[in-house]
């Protein structure tokens, strides 16, 4: 009986760790399964975030950059008439001072044609051309053109920022340079892209000048004068007859002198050279003629009775 007890209570032991062997086990499968639900959720819930960011960021996306204003290279040239050329030719100076602008070539010939070359800033450029057709009495031509150089100012902007971060490039490794080699080498290259620099700057200024000033040509001219208006006709008389008549005479004359002075040398010419003709004949002897084999029969005598 004594023993019995001993087996019982070591039978009673192992089936209660069993069972806490058992529900130890449930547990950690449950923890298992339940953070492998939440990984599997946040694992689903991923690309749900990942459509409703996308969604908001398209709704959110920024509106496009304005764009730069655009650059212009404005030219007209104006030909107009007026009676008084100075007068007129003050009013354009006048209107391209009022303007902002300046006049960079004038030229005036004996007060009947003046032509000046108006810069004037884009912004009022219009109105300044305007009030510079205004100025004429009469308007002859007009022509007004415009280039845009917008990608051409952009392009040189953008090469001029590469140029300087070239040009800083190289002037940090000459600070670095230990090497004389190396020295000679970096100066030659940074004067070389120091020049290239120096060149788009100058296109860059260029552009620059053209853009915020247009150019205007103006030519004034004074009106033609008008031809005299003919004479009125009137009846021929006896005297403006016997006018006429001696005019044409007189001219006749004149005109019958004139070819005589003009064939004068020419008929002297050839009257001497044919005085030496005749003279050289008179001189010349004439040679006898030549001997003849042949003498004519002596004449018979008749006889009479």
């Amino acid at each position: 009986m004594r023993r019995g007890i001993p087996a019982l209570a070591t039978l009673l032991l192992a089936a209660a760790l069993t069972l806490t062997g058992c529900s130890s086990g449930a547990d950690e499968d449950s923890a298992s399964s339940s953070s492998g639900d939440k990984s599997m959720s946040q694992d689903m819930g991923a690309p749900e975030a990942d459509q409703k960011g996308a969604s908001g960021a398209d709704q959110a996306s920024p509106a496009p950059a304005k764009l730069s204003p655009a650059a212009l290279i404005r030219t007209a040239r104006v030909t107009v008439r007026a009676k008084d050329v100075t007068a007129a030719a003050a009013g354009a100076r006048t209107a391209a001072e009022a303007a902002g602008g300046y006049v960079s070539n004038e030229s005036t010939r004996n007060e009947e044609q003046a032509t000046l070359t108006l810069k004037v800033p884009s912004g009022t450029y219009d109105e300044t051309l305007d009030e510079v057709v205004r100025l004429g009495d009469k308007l002859l031509t007009r022509e007004v053109k415009v280039q845009d150089v917008t990608d051409q100012v952009v392009d040189v902007e953008s090469r001029v920022r590469s140029a300087r971060a070239s040009v800083d490039r190289i002037r940090r490794l000459m600070s670095s340079a230990t090497k004389l080699t190396d020295v000679v080498s970096l100066e030659s290259e940074l004067s070389t892209r120091q020049a290239n620099l120096e060149s788009l700057l100058a296109q860059q200024k260029s552009l620059a000048d053209r853009t915020s000033l247009g150019t205007i040509t103006l030519t004034i001219s004074r009106p033609p004068k008008s031809p005299p208006p003919p004479p009125a006709d009137e009846d021929p008389t006896v005297l403006s007859a016997l006018s006429s008549g001696w005019h044409a005479f007189v001219t006749t004359l004149r005109w019958i002198a004139v070819v005589l002075a003009a064939t004068l040398p020419f008929a002297t010419l050839a009257a001497l050279l044919f005085l030496a003709y005749r003279r050289f004949l008179h001189h010349t002897p004439t040679p006898p003629p030549p001997p003849s084999a042949w003498k004519p029969a002596p004449a018979r005598e008749t006889e009479t009775d």
